[in-house]
């Protein structure tokens, strides 16, 4: 049985944020939890996913604004919702965490909370950051995350109790069951750490430490049974293949009931290559294979005509005001017609 390690103290995604241990080299269990039961499950999906006859279920993989976005598109027409969230961040405040207890990375999931989450006070402030002293830069709900971990020794029991207390509409878990780090493959050498990894040129494949890091199975069978999967926006490597390189995670998703949605970013992030076939490649080269890729149509993005296995590509107007993210309502919009069409 897999024990997180014992909080010590001390200082500590933000890949805009160094990250001690990030490393250059030449190339070269799940823990114990208790069981959901039938009132669990109703009071985490609530009454704001909608729970309406005939809505889809929705699994949404990724991390990070983008993961974010997408939540708050699917929870205006999904009748049960579901984050997969990466928690390789190893920079800023979820670094300094994982520096200082161990246990996962809590920026992403609490960003998800923040989308799933109701009007209340705690809802609002999980973002909110201390300004000095020893907690300075820490985010609210990152210490509410990293503490209940700690303090249960069961990362998804403490992840549903996050989600009770924000009375969120969906469910958070993460892709992994242990802590995890992201190595990236340039072809001459291999960078170590999501920060390391955001800011390395040509990278040409991912993997994770440990390889056999293992999916919850509430993970797995959320990814199983979903109506429609959902995978991006986001930062290509750090945030959309991140998600998708557990083993059990790419079983699953070989073995979905629904269709797997790759979301195209509106402009070129800085990791990922501008052209999206690029995209679609790189992620069957992990095993993963889109059914429709969702394009904006007035992003001008290089896009490719079809995808391997009789896949498509979907045109959608879903930009925001400043035309560089998503429009959750649009989004949600072109999602919807998806399951719908």
């Amino acid at each position: 049985m897999h024990r997180w390690a014992a909080p010590v103290g001390g200082r500590g995604r933000d890949c805009g944020r160094d990250a001690p241990g990030a490393r250059l080299r030449p190339r070269g269990g799940a823990p114990r939890r208790r069981p959901v039961t039938v009132a669990d499950a109703a009071g985490l999906v609530g009454a704001g996913a909608g729970g309406t006859i005939g809505a889809p279920r929705v699994c949404a993989l990724g991390g990070g604004h983008g993961l974010a976005t997408t939540l708050r598109a699917v929870r205006t027409y999904a009748g049960e919702v579901t984050a997969v969230v990466s928690v390789a961040d190893d920079g800023g405040s979820s670094g300094r965490i994982r520096r200082a207890i161990g246990g996962p990375a809590p920026g992403d999931l609490r960003r998800c909370f923040e989308a799933l989450g109701d009007a209340s006070m705690l809802s609002a402030e999980m973002g909110w950051r201390f300004g000095s002293g020893e907690l300075a830069g820490h985010a609210l709900g990152n210490l509410l995350i990293a503490g209940l971990v700690a303090a249960g020794d069961d990362l998804v029991a403490a992840l549903d109790e996050v989600g009770r207390m924000v009375n969120s509409v969906g469910r958070v878990l993460p892709a992994t069951s242990v802590p995890v780090d992201l190595v990236a493959d340039t072809g001459d050498w291999e960078v170590e750490g999501q920060v390391a990894v955001h800011r390395a040129e040509g990278v040409v494949g991912m993997r994770l430490v440990p390889e056999d890091a293992p999916a919850p199975v509430e993970t797995t069978g959320a990814i199983r049974r979903a109506d429609q999967v959902v995978l991006g926006p986001g930062s290509f490597f750090t945030s959309v293949l991140a998600a998708t390189l557990s083993v059990d995670v790419r079983s699953a998703l070989r073995e979905r009931s629904g269709p797997l949605v790759l979301v195209a970013n509106l402009v070129a992030d800085r990791e990922g290559p501008a052209d999206l076939s690029d995209h679609v490649r790189l992620l069957a080269e992990h095993e993963v294979e889109p059914d429709v890729l969702l394009v904006d149509g007035g992003s001008g993005r290089p896009v490719p005509d079809a995808l391997p296995g009789g896949g498509r590509v979907v045109a959608a107007s879903m930009a925001g005001p400043d035309t560089r993210t998503h429009d959750p309502v649009r989004l949600g919009r072109a999602l919807a017609d998806l399951f719908e069409g």
